[in-house]
């Protein structure tokens, strides 16, 4: 059998899910572009993953923890500053960063070039949020603090005041 009618064979199988170059959901929040690679629906909810495209200069979300699920980091390229409580990492190409529930943390990107990672949330819970918020841009309102609280407090995630 042909690479080719390996891939059209996969991809004709409803347990099995592929998701090709340019494929998938997208959200874009500001200066950050964000593919939805698994969404959950495949996994049982168990998982989702997305990549982010974080243009020069982006900064992250305010530093916050999340109750109810853990959010995985791999950098595919570029480099991104994760500040975790009140230490800084840069993590670069080929890094891996795991954040736990309960761990107050943001990420952005400092530099001038645009960076890319890869994002893994389990449980999915957390997706929406970014839906909800890209809903909220597409609703001509802005992202001020305040929303980007309310739309996390639906998804078990507070700010990490005590690291504002």
């Amino acid at each position: 059998m042909t690479e080719e009618a390996r891939t059209s064979e996969l991809r004709t199988d409803s347990a099995v899910s592929v998701v090709g170059p340019g494929g998938g959901e997208t959200i874009v929040l500001g200066s950050t572009r964000m593919r939805v690679l698994e969404d959950g629906s495949h996994t049982g909810h168990r998982l989702a993953i997305a990549e982010s495209v974080l243009a020069p200069h982006t900064q992250g979300p305010p530093q916050h923890r999340h109750a109810q699920h853990d959010e995985g980091f791999y950098i595919l390229s570029g480099t991104v500053r994760f500040t975790v409580g009140d230490d800084d990492y840069d993590a670069t190409t080929g890094t891996f960063v795991m954040v736990p529930p309960g761990v107050p943390h943001t990420f952005a990107n400092l530099t001038d070039q645009p960076a890319v990672m890869l994002s893994t949330f389990t449980p999915d819970l957390y997706l929406q949020y970014f839906r909800d918020l890209q809903e909220v841009l597409a609703g001509g309102q802005p992202l001020t603090p305040q929303a980007n609280i309310d739309a996390t407090s639906r998804y078990a995630t507070e700010p990490a005041t005590d690291f504002a």
